[in-house]
């Protein structure tokens, strides 16, 4: 064989090589696009019981005393925040860490549709809030943030607030969700909730013990990373074929049936 035909050979491997990596890489984008970034929010790792014990006793925030519900909860232990009618046919659970990227990711991609469906009365969303990411990462911004979150439920401004929360979401690495300041600042995004009460509820931790316990279910109940959504007790968040529209075609055909 010619040293021609050689590098000829060797140059075609070498583009098929390049090709196939390529392939992996635009599938790996897919993949990423469809579940989020939920590698990053995951529960269990020995890791995290690493960082956990490490940051033990840094939080002073850790919702020691009464576990207070915001108003309206629903469900066990009143653990959830419900939007939308409390006739609707479907019901969307979702678990979710207001540091966490693919919480995030999901609520860009879903929001609309949420929205649209929510407000028709086909969908009722309840949100449980929960602070992974404080323990895989240390800090105590989603504690804040699902308080805070929790404060502006108790004035009727869960949905818009919780939407400008995920808008402004820092980096994963970034607590900057641990300052009051900064949740109160983003109240101000929302009409009629930077109130003195709304302050008040969020200075003082009114529902941090409310997070703790929501925390703890979330432990308890086998879930492996946020966000944890389910329609109607099925996972849909691990279906990989799952798009906005897909769900909304699964809600619209219960609420025909």
């Amino acid at each position: 064989m010619s040293e021609k035909n050689r590098d000829g050979k060797r140059t075609a491997r070498e583009r098929m090589a390049v090709e196939r990596e390529k392939q992996k890489a635009a599938e790996k984008r897919r993949r990423t696009l469809i579940v989020g970034a939920s590698v990053v929010c995951v529960l269990g790792l020995a890791a995290v019981i690493g960082v956990v014990a490490a940051n033990a006793g840094k939080d002073k925030s850790t919702g020691a005393g009464p576990a207070v519900a915001p108003l309206g909860a629903k469900g066990k232990d009143s653990l959830a925040i419900p939007v939308g009618k409390d006739g609707a046919k479907s019901t969307l659970t979702v678990w979710e860490d207001f540091r966490c990227p693919a919480c995030q990711a999901f609520e860009a991609a879903y929001r609309p549709t949420l929205h649209e469906l929510s407000d028709a009365g086909k969908l009722r969303v309840e949100y449980h809030l929960v602070r992974l990411i404080d323990g895989n990462l240390g800090g105590s911004g989603s504690l804040r943030a699902a308080n805070a979150a929790a404060c502006a439920q108790d004035a009727g401004k869960f949905r818009d607030y919780h939407d400008v929360l995920y808008a402004n979401q820092p980096k994963e690495t970034d607590d900057a969700f641990a300052d009051n300041d900064k949740l109160i600042e983003l109240a101000g995004k929302v009409k009629g909730l930077d109130t003195p009460a709304f302050r008040k509820c969020v200075e003082e931790g009114t529902h941090d013990a409310w997070v703790e316990k929501a925390n703890q279910a979330f432990r308890t109940g086998g879930f492996s990373g946020t966000p944890t959504v389910l329609l109607d007790g099925k996972n849909i968040y691990q279906d990989q074929t799952m798009t906005p529209a897909k769900l909304k075609q699964l809600v619209e055909s219960a609420n025909r049936g």
